[in-house]
């Protein structure tokens, strides 16, 4: 998992309306290009980003889903990134002398990404999220997203921790799959040492 920190000069307040307003999420997530719509209830859990990947004219149109909403100390997203697949973002916040103190811990929880070496995949991550709590905090700095006004405070459904993540199907099928060709090559190798004995 990358996991990233940021101290930031403003309340935790600051950095849950950023994320609060969908329409920003292009200008603080890194990779995102575009935003194409924004479900009316989002940030509340089920709700979904409708946004773009990449940089155009090479545009992947996706969305991001909210698994946790609790400001202002956590929320948890599900971001697709096809062909890369799916990943688990959360965001936590805690009151700090010099304001708050911002986590961000990502990792791949379905797709190809799941199949990629963890070690190199957690070092592109942090190094993107590096810029992406730069970004966050100019925002919440600058108190761009406002106040967290009475319909964006969480219910009693969004506070509850989302499940937790499966690596998916595709990640089971593949280990499974080098897992048989190993022991078939392993097999291979025996008979032949065996004939070759033999004679």
């Amino acid at each position: 998992m990358a996991t990233n920190h940021r101290t930031m000069k403003c309340a935790p307040e600051d950095v849950f309306t950023v994320i609060a307003n969908g329409w920003f999420f292009p200008t603080w997530v890194v990779g995102a290009s575009r935003m194409r719509d924004v479900d009316e209830t989002w940030p509340h859990v089920g709700s979904h980003l409708h946004h773009s990947f990449g940089v155009w004219p090479v545009l992947i149109n996706d969305e991001t889903t909210s698994l946790q909403w609790d400001p202002p100390h956590r929320v948890v997203m599900q971001p697709k990134g096809w062909p890369l697949g799916e990943a688990r973002v959360v965001v936590e916040v805690k009151p700090h002398t010099k304001g708050c103190r911002v986590t961000i811990v990502e990792h791949a929880v379905k797709g190809p990404g799941t199949l990629l070496p963890r070690t190199a995949l957690d070092v592109a991550l942090f190094i993107r999220n590096v810029e992406t709590l730069k970004r966050l905090a100019f925002m919440a700095e600058a108190k761009a997203g406002g106040e967290l006004t009475g319909d964006l405070q969480p219910t009693e459904a969004d506070q509850k921790p989302p499940k937790r993540a499966s690596h998916g199907l595709l990640r089971r099928v593949a280990l499974f799959g080098i897992a048989v060709i190993a022991v078939v090559v392993v097999a291979q190798r025996i008979s032949e040492s065996q004939s070759v004995s033999r004679r």
